[in-house]
């Protein structure tokens, strides 16, 4: 190799070298990745790293762990060699199903949550979720023809609503519908049960949001500060914000009647069903929920939609936690510790 050959190869190995030092010497940078594949909604990992390969790594194992619970929570398709919720509900009436222990998990997780809300979070409501499912689908993708359910349909279907026709058995990890016309329905609590699991053993300092229900695992490795998220105006383009709030203990959840919803007559009919009426719920535009646990950060801004403020203020203080309410004039209303946790 001549002299000249290896001053090039000696300087190009310094440069390099020398670009590396000044690539650690700048510390972690921001980096995101979105993904289209879980709980039919937009998945979004933001956190900091060295190197984006090693953000990168990182993220699609958060996807790939949160895929495993999408299919086995999933109660619209099959998955070969998954028995999931689907699986579950095409049963109701036989005989017990053998079932990731994952579900069973999640399945007495929700016998809690319907004992402490006083039914307002009822994943044995599916009978009648799935007509206004079939309303709204066939709405949407024919507004001139859009329909509400019939009342009688929904009457009927909700005569099978009643949580002592889920059986489970822990020891067996089985789970059976003893009335064949019931139906799980887990939308209430899924993603935020999926996200609070996978977070857990995540690394720190990651900001999860799965259709809007956020997680973080910490403050931003980056002057330990902590994340800032957005809360959606109702009424307002993306981005239009009612208030930012600082995020680092706390999971942040919107249950909205924008989020979800069709037309008929002029009228907006959303997707969160108020288990006393049949009907979607009137009483809030949104609620904002804060709390440790992204599970139930999901199901609570779900039961408080449904309730006066007064008994969801009830709700939320035997729960440890925070809500905002946007009502039907626009107006907000806070739970007494919500303010601490305002940026803007």
């Amino acid at each position: 190799m001549n002299k000249r050959l290896l001053s090039l190869m000696l300087a190009a190995l310094l440069a390099l070298s020398g670009c590396s030092a000044r690539a650690e010497e700048e510390g972690p940078k921001r980096y995101e990745a979105s993904f289209l594949t879980l709980f039919d909604t937009v998945t979004t990992v933001v956190g900091y790293a060295r190197r984006e390969e090693d953000f990168r790594v990182a993220a699609q194992e958060l996807h790939d762990q949160l895929l495993e619970y999408h299919r086995l929570f999933d109660i619209y398709n099959s998955y070969e060699g998954v028995s999931n919720l689907k699986t579950v509900n095409d049963g109701a009436g036989g005989a017990a199903v053998q079932v990731d222990r994952r579900i069973v998990d999640l399945l007495l997780f929700c016998r809690e949550l319907y004992e402490d809300t006083g039914g307002r979070v009822n994943v044995v409501l599916g009978s009648v979720l799935s007509l206004w499912h079939e309303a709204r689908n066939a709405g949407v993708e024919d507004p001139e023809h859009a329909a509400l359910p019939g009342a009688a349909a929904l009457a009927e279907a909700g005569e099978h609503t009643g949580f002592d026709a889920l059986v489970i058995d822990e020891a067996a990890s089985t789970v059976r519908l003893t009335d064949p016309a019931a139906r799980l329905d887990v939308g209430a609590v899924a993603k935020g049960y999926a996200v609070e699991q996978v977070c857990r053993n995540a690394p720190a300092g990651l900001l999860i949001s799965v259709g809007g229900n956020v997680r973080a695992t910490g403050p931003k490795p980056v002057e330990n500060a902590p994340w800032v998220v957005g809360v959606q105006n109702p009424d307002g383009e993306k981005g239009d914000y009612l208030h930012t709030v600082y995020v680092q203990d706390v999971s942040v959840v919107t249950s909205g009647d924008y989020q979800r919803y069709y037309t008929v007559d002029g009228v907006r009919y959303h997707h969160i069903i108020d288990p006393d009426t049949l009907y979607p719920a009137a009483r809030w535009r949104a609620v904002t929920v804060l709390c440790p646990d992204s599970g139930l950060a999901d199901a609570l801004s779900t039961a408080l939609f449904t309730l006066p403020q007064a008994e969801g203020q009830a709700l939320l203080d035997r729960c440890g936690a925070e809500a905002m309410w946007v009502d039907l004039d626009g107006e907000l209303r806070y739970s007494p510790g919500f303010s601490d946790y305002i940026r803007t």
